[in-house]
């Protein structure tokens, strides 16, 4: 989910998504040069026609906060109890932990799609830069994309005991010079409208990073937007990119922070794209079959049209990568192969312990990083069910079975994991209760959450097209 913060919302701007944050607690080409035949840096003259596979991962929703900006004093503990199940307490070390995945791991390149720092603080962003310099020294391209929470954003925030601070944030021009090495440099070709970007990743492989987000009202409103659309001109510059890929046949994946496709049946705004229909008639137009998406913090994997549809559409793939920030704090690790066109993406959890063990820390939390996360999750969603069932007419013992489900449920639902555990959690007794009630906005979240697809959430083989 956008996930943001449900402290500063203004009570207009915040009423229509408050519920379902807490719940979820529970829940020609335009471009800035001309076009380049070349191979961008990434993708050298000896690498150009290489028929290796290639590795790399995406990651999104890192909304990593600069430790400096933090004291662990109250108001930082209330805004962490009080939102959206974010790590925040050790968001620098999720963020070392993941350069200690690459270091060890080292895939081609990373893909990190927006919402890169808590609410856009100038230091936040340099900080996380920073790491992002260390990767590419260890011979790993970095490429990124904002989201709605990293521009313009005046909910920017230090914490310093009682009370929070507010903090320096960044505007556009601010976040294509922090990132500039990390994209924007490589480009071969840049939208003028947006943020977006096309970059040759790997041999045979390019990206069409695409900024949807909407931040130019945001000091405006007080608030940052959360919706996200891709502008009309976006769109027609991303059909003049796919024929500069034809002239290489060159296949491509479109990366966004929001998303394309729906990834849950209950009616909300906010996560799929305002224009998300327009942008599926670009998409198949083009030929573009694979969108990497996130904003929604859990983990998902939908397709347009389903497995067992009729329709003779061309199949698009929408992945939400789960937030790096939530449990169980994981990335998409990903292979492509230049011959055969094939990818395949396997959800994969960061490995905070063992870049703790190598650092010598003596946190036990870190050291036990994973038992400790899924709990601290469980007992967030137990908490929050329980208190939205407290005016209810259950009896205490029903409320808090009740509440055992919500919480189990929803460590699974995040994880992209709930249909590995459906007989068993529906076969506890306050999953009957839950489908007692009649109506109800919880309710109907875990009828959401019981739901199965049929595919995997957490895998996937697909081929690209050719341009």
């Amino acid at each position: 989910m956008d996930s943001t913060s449900i402290y500063s919302f203004t009570k207009t701007a915040r009423l229509p998504l408050l519920l379902l944050f807490s719940v979820l607690l529970l829940a020609g080409c335009k471009d800035s040069a001309p076009p380049s035949s070349q191979p961008s840096p990434a993708v050298t003259a000896a690498s150009a026609d290489s028929t290796e596979p290639v590795a790399f991962w995406v990651a999104t929703d890192t909304h990593y906060l600069d430790k400096a900006l933090q004291d662990g004093g109250q108001a930082f503990q209330t805004y962490v109890t009080g939102g959206d199940g974010k790590m925040l307490p050790y968001s620098d070390e999720l963020a070392e932990a993941l350069v200690y995945d690459v270091e060890r791991k080292q895939p081609d390149f990373l893909i990190l799609s927006g919402d890169l720092t808590n609410n856009g603080e100038a230091s936040s962003h340099t900080e996380l830069a920073a790491k992002l310099r260390r990767i590419e020294d260890m011979g790993t391209s970095v490429y990124v994309i904002p989201g709605n929470h990293d521009i313009n954003n005046p909910w920017a925030r230090s914490f310093d005991g009682d009370k929070q601070v507010v903090a320096k944030h960044i505007n556009a021009e601010d976040f294509v010079n922090t990132y500039a090495d990390y994209g924007y440099n490589e480009a071969i070709s840049r939208d003028t409208d947006s943020l977006s970007y096309l970059v040759k990743a790997a041999p045979k492989l390019w990206l069409l990073m695409i900024d949807s987000a909407q931040y130019a009202h945001n000091e405006e409103y007080n608030f940052p937007q959360t919706d996200g659309r891709i502008l009309p001109s976006t769109l027609s510059w991303m059909d003049d990119c796919v024929k500069l890929a034809a002239q290489e046949h060159a296949s491509i994946i479109t990366v966004m922070h929001h998303n394309l496709l729906s990834h849950t049946s209950m009616a909300v705004s906010g996560f799929k794209l305002n224009n998300s229909q327009e942008t599926m008639k670009t998409l198949r137009k083009d030929g573009l079959n694979l969108v990497l998406s996130g904003h929604i913090h859990m983990q998902d994997i939908r397709r347009d049209p389903a497995e067992d549809s009729i329709d003779p559409a061309l199949p698009v793939y929408d992945i939400a990568t789960g937030a790096m920030a939530v449990n169980p704090h994981q990335y998409g690790a990903m292979t492509f192969d230049p011959l055969s066109r094939a990818v395949t993406y396997t959800a994969t959890a960061v490995d905070v312990e063992a870049w703790a063990k190598a650092n010598n820390n003596t946190d036990p939390n870190l050291l036990n990083f994973k038992s400790y996360a899924e709990k601290s999750f469980a007992d967030a969603s137990y908490g929050k069910a329980m208190n939205r069932l407290a005016e209810s007419t259950f009896s205490e013992e029903e409320k808090q079975s009740m509440a055992e489900v919500m919480s189990e449920l929803n460590v699974k639902y995040f994880a992209g994991t709930a249909a590995d555990s459906l007989d068993k959690i529906k076969a506890m007794p306050g999953f009957t209760l839950w489908e007692s009630m009649e109506g109800g906005f919880m309710s109907g979240y875990i009828r959401s959450m019981a739901e199965h697809s049929g595919q995997s959430n957490v895998s996937l083989e697909m081929v690209l097209t050719t341009q």
